[in-house]
């Protein structure tokens, strides 16, 4: 439903439709509704319809939509509108002088690689060339590759797996249980995350 939400917030600020399913893939990932739904909320909410929720069927539980919900939701499209190359311009700077402050070693070395996948905003030329101008190594990323996205094959199934099939009231209580399940993350599930990312790049 927070999807829907989402697509009204669009349709009511005049964003596109391919902008606003483009939002829900970088917010949702693989959660995201597939394009014909975004389109048929899209189309709908564009001719009048208020209510996000599905027609009542027999045996349905029911839910609701709360302001503090929507204005949830809000904060995260605009959030997500603000990713552009210019942001992420930015992500790179601090993540140099992250590097250059916390691991000297590597910094002085050169002994670090980058890697992150082909989203617009990362293979955006503004990004490159500051890359390229600060000789930063790249580790490519094939495209249509999501084993390689520690994200995808590490982190959000971590959280899935024990979220899945559980309902939640409110959005903060979606927060709270994502906290809770990233905070049984240990050290070593990270190196292994690590180790198994290596072993798969060096295999492609």
């Amino acid at each position: 439903m927070d999807q829907r939400i989402c697509i009204k917030f669009c349709v009511k600020n005049k964003i596109k439709c391919a902008d606003a399913f483009r939002m829900l893939t970088v917010a949702y990932d693989e959660a995201t509704l597939d394009r014909s739904n975004v389109y048929r909320w899209y189309k709908m909410f564009s001719e009048g319809r208020e209510d996000v929720n599905d027609e009542e069927r027999a045996g349905r539980p029911s839910t609701s939509t709360t302001d503090e919900n929507i204005d949830e939701v809000k904060k995260i499209v605009l959030a997500n509108r603000r990713i552009t190359k210019e942001y992420y311009l930015q992500v790179m700077r601090n993540l140099r002088e992250a590097i250059r402050q916390k691991r000297p070693d590597l910094w002085k070395n050169k002994n670090w690689l980058l890697h992150h996948d082909n989203a617009p905003a990362h293979t955006s030329l503004l990004v490159r060339e500051f890359l390229a101008k600060n000789n930063a190594l790249m580790m490519p990323q094939p495209p249509y590759s999501p084993d390689l996205t520690s994200c995808d094959f590490f982190l959000f199934p971590k959280l899935k797996r024990p979220m899945k099939g559980r309902r939640y009231a409110t959005i903060e209580e979606i927060k709270t249980a994502s906290k809770e399940e990233l905070n049984k993350i240990t050290k070593n599930d990270f190196l292994k995350c690590f180790e198994d990312g290596k072993n798969v790049g060096t295999s492609v």
